[in-house]
């Protein structure tokens, strides 16, 4: 059985499909303590960023980097880091929705790029195991950096592109030891801490940097 709080202070709990009603509540109950320090963690962190608007001065994040937002008029629509600003270019400035799509739509693009490369560097530290190299997916999940599906799959949260890259590599690392340890044993965090030594630190930046 897993227990796990989510930075928005969700609990979510996985056990076999047999499992008992009272076995999970007491189990819940065992680890009260743990939960409500987890809960109270995350939650100084509050309150989080507000929503976006869109709109020129505001701040978006780029693999952990805060860069301010510079909408000018043009008739093609493109981004460009320039000097601390998103600079974006676009046919009618009046309408953040056309900034948020071209905005993430970026985004996405550069997940692609960055993700693979983290792949690339992370593979190389696992890569005398027996396992077979993941595909990546990404989409947006609203209470996981990643996961790995029994067939090998793994999926990462497109946010994770606002974080360093440190905690990018981080997320990909975790993923890939459960390839070898496919639940959170004494044995995964073993394998997990022999390839990131200061893992907790970096998980912790990953949270820290993200709110």
């Amino acid at each position: 059985m897993e227990i796990a709080v989510g930075p928005d202070s969700s609990v979510v709990v996985k056990a076999p499909l047999d499992t008992s009603r009272e076995s999970v509540e007491k189990k819940l109950s065992k680890r009260a303590r743990w939960i409500v320090r987890q809960k109270n963690y995350f939650g100084q962190f509050n309150p989080k960023t507000p929503a976006r608007s869109y709109v020129s001065g505001e701040t978006h994040l780029y693999l952990g980097r805060q860069y301010r937002l510079k909408l000018l008029q043009g008739s093609e629509n493109s981004i460009r880091l320039t000097r601390g600003y998103f600079s974006v270019t676009t046919r009618d400035i009046t309408n953040p929705e056309m900034t948020r799509k071209l905005l993430e739509e970026w985004y996405l693009k550069k997940a692609r790029e960055q993700f693979g490369k983290s792949l690339d560097r992370c593979w190389l530290k696992l890569k005398d195991h027996a396992v077979i190299r993941p595909h990546v997916s990404i989409r947006r999940m609203q209470k996981r950096w990643g996961s790995l599906s029994e067939k090998g799959m793994m999926t990462l949260n497109r946010d994770l592109i606002r974080a360093p890259r440190e905690c990018i590599d981080y997320v990909v690392t975790h993923e890939l030891c459960h390839l070898i340890c496919r639940d959170h044993s004494p044995e995964f965090y073993i394998l997990l801490k022999s390839v990131i030594p200061g893992w907790e630190k970096v998980k912790h930046r990953l949270e820290l940097s993200m709110v």
